[in-house]
């Protein structure tokens, strides 16, 4: 076996922002926008995936989510996402149950949904009481590939069917667990099945199917695995950080579970304030750095530092904010907490 690579944290963090185009942000068009969602962005926050979007690549308009190069889904643990349109299969049957009750339960709501719709869309509520079945289940055919969601953030998602991605289900499992490696990495099978929904015994067998090109590492949390690929851009050396980013609740950068979020953030009691019980706050990112986490309520954003931050600190946060693509909004006001 290829010998363990020592990673620490500084080296880890940085090639995680630098994958995921936090340190400087990219042109406009479908391409950017693919490698913004290259995992997905969790969008069960109304519009949360338009300020991830926002804080990767110029230009993003309040109606970003809309565009042709991205399709929404319900994806890992059945949560709503934006993913790029090309993309959808990693998504969806990427986490098909390979046998059992499970997997015969998201098929027959699919056939039956595909059935009753026969091509027309149609609030997922309406869907589901003309099935007979609670809406929220209808999320359970989502694995099939053939469902797809539209969701502005107010009114119940809208739903249709579509054929299959043309892709074998094991195929799509292996390369979701390769672009949770290469957007996550260093990285673990449960940290993986966690992340997907994946069971454990299936996620341990998937990463077992990419050892050939995996390699190990050891990190101050303890051993897991990078992408062979991704070696090289893990010894580049850390580039000037971003100033400022709002992320908002459930982006990528910190969508950790377990020991993850200790590498993310060191302090305990940090930590509880980012992940807490009930719906994350954003995370207020400076430099590379975690700092506070921030909350909206219309125009008013709500700064919690969790340090007092310097004038230039506090000046491209609040240019931050106020850049956010906010419709119907108007001008944002910034208010420090402690």
């Amino acid at each position: 076996m290829t010998a363990r690579l020592d990673l620490g944290r500084a080296q880890i963090l940085a090639f995680r922002r630098r994958v995921g185009a936090l340190d400087e942000r990219l042109p406009a068009g479908s391409d950017s926008l693919r490698r913004a969602a290259w995992a997905g962005l969790q969008d069960s926050m109304p519009r949360a995936a338009v300020l991830s979007v926002h804080a990767r690549v110029k230009g993003t308009s309040p109606t970003v989510w809309e565009d042709p190069a991205l399709a929404q889904v319900w994806g890992p643990r059945y949560s709503a996402y934006v993913v790029a349109a090309q993309d959808v299969a990693p998504f969806t049957l990427g986490r098909l149950a390979e046998t059992g009750r499970r997997r015969q339960i998201a098929e027959d709501l699919a056939d039956r949904l595909h059935a009753y719709l026969d091509g027309s869309r149609m609030s997922y509520g309406d869907a589901g009481h003309a099935l007979g079945v609670n809406p929220n289940q209808l999320r359970y055919a989502a694995p099939t590939g053939r469902l797809r969601i539209r969701w502005d953030g107010a009114r119940r998602p809208e739903v249709w069917t579509v054929p299959p991605p043309d892709v074998e289900p094991a195929e799509a499992r292996a390369e979701l667990a390769r672009r949770y490696l290469h957007v996550f990495g260093p990285a673990t099978p449960e940290g993986w099945g966690a992340w997907a929904g994946i069971r454990p015994a299936v996620a341990a067998a998937t990463f077992e199917s990419l050892l050939p090109s995996l390699t190990p590492v050891r990190t101050p949390v303890g051993d897991a695995w990078v992408l062979a690929e991704d070696e090289p851009g893990l010894d580049v050396a850390p580039g000037p950080a971003t100033p400022a980013r709002l992320l908002p609740s459930g982006d990528p950068y910190y969508l950790l579970q377990g020991v993850d979020r200790a590498l993310l953030v060191p302090d305990e009691s940090r930590r509880s304030a980012l992940w807490t019980s009930r719906v994350w706050p954003g995370a207020v990112l400076v430099d590379g750095e975690i700092v506070g986490t921030w909350r909206r309520s219309q125009a008013t954003v709500t700064i919690e530092p969790w340090r007092r931050p310097a004038p230039a600190e506090r000046d491209a946060v609040e240019a931050e904010a106020a850049s956010l693509p906010l419709p119907d909004v108007g001008s944002i006001t910034v208010r420090w907490q402690g």
